[in-house]
């Protein structure tokens, strides 16, 4: 392998641009094909020629390839690239199902390649200090877990319902930021625009320490939001992935004498702090990542084995609301 490391893109559309934009400033990296059978929407080629398809990116002799096509094609993809010997990061979901995302991780271990799964806010400089807040014992036993994810629908999506496409961002950075499976969940869905899948989510689950969990997620909405809420025995952290803030609101220590005001107050407010965190991008921290695993330096990259476990957990979700039923994963 080369000491600059020669990169293919596929997928030009709302994602595959800002990869490029990201690779191209990248030390040690060349962008050096693209493809999409789509072609180019937003002009981001460059001088490069947009190739038909993922064969000519493997005749271009990359060394590595990032996939941000629509999920329905992660898998027939992701495995030529094995087969090739070509280090791969895959937009989530990593598959369409878990069968799909199984056979990709098996693939690219097998082959001895850096395989990984584009979940892009597990470097969301707010959850990752959320992260270390919570490892360091900082909000004490957890309680529970909520996200809320919610926008106007994104045209970009076809294939996918909102619980493949936004859920497994929740699921996933929910997972991260506690360091524990999901062993529960059930859930409610709504289909509001015609299309064939989900457009609206609601669950409650459970992880392994026994943390209750609630994602409300959905495309409907004028309100564009992205917050993960976690409440302990010391307060509540509040990241706001949107801005990149994360803020404490810390248990009050100083008892509530005002009696009108103490008959309705639970746990007493305290200090509300909003931390001064560095906000570098976080799909070029999770690019920076990619590239360092390639070349054998320590890297903290989403491996395939934690985006199949990722989509069982989306699978048994959209599995609840068509049963009307708890799905246990433990």
């Amino acid at each position: 392998m080369s000491a600059t490391l020669k990169a293919g893109l596929i997928g030009l559309g709302m994602m595959g641009r800002h990869h490029a934009r990201v690779l191209r400033g990248l030390d040690d990296v060349d962008l050096v094909a693209v493809a999409d059978p789509m072609g180019d929407p937003h002009g981001v080629a460059g001088s490069l020629e947009v190739q038909p398809n993922v064969e000519k990116l493997i005749a271009a002799g990359i060394d590595l390839c990032v996939v941000a096509v629509p999920t329905q094609w992660h898998e027939e993809i992701g495995l030529q690239l094995a087969e090739a010997g070509v280090h791969t990061l895959i937009e989530k979901p990593l598959a369409s199902d878990t069968k799909g995302a199984t056979r990709l991780a098996e693939a690219f271990e097998a082959a001895g390649l850096v395989g990984c799964v584009g979940h892009i806010e597990r470097y969301n400089p707010s959850l990752q200090n959320l992260r270390v807040r919570l490892e360091q014992g900082e909000l004490g036993e957890i309680f529970q877990v909520i996200t809320r994810r919610q926008g106007p629908f994104p045209n970009r999506i076809a294939d996918v319902g909102v619980v493949k496409d936004l859920a497994t961002h929740d699921i996933d950075s929910t997972a991260w930021v506690t360091r524990q499976s999901y062993t529960s969940v059930s859930a409610r869905t709504a289909h509001k625009s015609g299309r064939q899948h989900e457009d609206l989510v609601a669950v409650v689950a459970q992880l392994a320490d026994g943390t209750v969990v609630n994602h409300l997620v959905n495309w409907l909405s004028p309100l564009k939001e992205r917050v993960t809420v976690v409440t302990g025995e010391k307060g509540a952290f509040v990241a706001d992935t949107l801005t990149a803030d994360l803020t404490f609101f810390a248990n009050g220590v100083q008892p509530t004498t005002w009696d009108s005001v103490a008959s309705f107050r639970g746990v007493s407010e305290g200090d509300v702090i909003r931390y001064a965190i560095p906000k570098p991008e976080p799909l070029r921290t999770e690019l920076l990542a990619f590239r360092d695993a390639v070349l054998g330096k320590p890297s903290d990259v989403v491996g395939m084995r934690e985006g199949v476990a990722i989509v069982e957990v989306a699978e048994a979700i959209i599995a609840s609301a068509a049963e009307g039923r708890t799905i246990d994963l433990s």
